[in-house]
């Protein structure tokens, strides 16, 4: 990778994490976890832009900034990078949008709001109700998210953007 191509991805990088932090502002409550779709949203758009890795960054920052800025939870950190890293390998081995969509939410509603049990209990000092409490709030939250990311990316997949952007990896 060359130093402008570098640059480009860091980039885009910092303004995804941007975006899912300012857009956590858009969550909701269930079952005790903040419920922020847009991450869900960004965690596609990074796997598809730039990478499973990149992805997995990016959802480790905006988990790490939301809960530094009191907009968000630890729990945020289980649900985010779970999904994250599963939906970037999906688009990397498939390129198919709606796999990498369905593996987003796998990723974080199943893995995720499993992994999220032990954060609640033993980080947050919480007595969740059992293993897979936060399961369905989890997939409710990603569901919504990887709809937005599924459309948006049909768009830019009709319109062409989507190629000339992928062009930087």
């Amino acid at each position: 990778m060359n130093q402008n191509n570098g640059t480009k991805k860091l980039a885009m990088a910092g303004v995804l994490t941007a975006l899912a932090v300012a857009g956590s502002l858009i969550s909701f409550p269930a079952a005790g976890s903040k419920c922020a779709p847009v991450q869900h949203m960004i965690n596609v758009l990074a796997a598809v832009f730039l990478g499973p890795w990149w992805s997995v960054g990016i959802a480790f920052g905006a988990s790490l900034l939301r809960n530094m800025l009191g907009l968000g939870s630890l729990m945020a950190f289980p649900g985010s990078i779970a999904g994250a890293f599963c939906c970037g390998l999906m688009y990397q081995k498939t390129r198919q949008s709606s796999l990498t969509c369905i593996a987003e939410a796998f990723g974080t509603g199943i893995l995720g709001g499993i992994s999220a049990y032990p954060v609640a209990r033993f980080l947050m000092g919480a007595e969740p109700a059992g293993l897979f409490i936060f399961v369905i709030p989890f997939l409710i939250s990603t569901t919504a998210g990887s709809i937005l990311a599924y459309t948006f990316i049909t768009i830019l997949e009709k319109s062409q953007v989507l190629s000339r952007t992928q062009g930087m990896g």
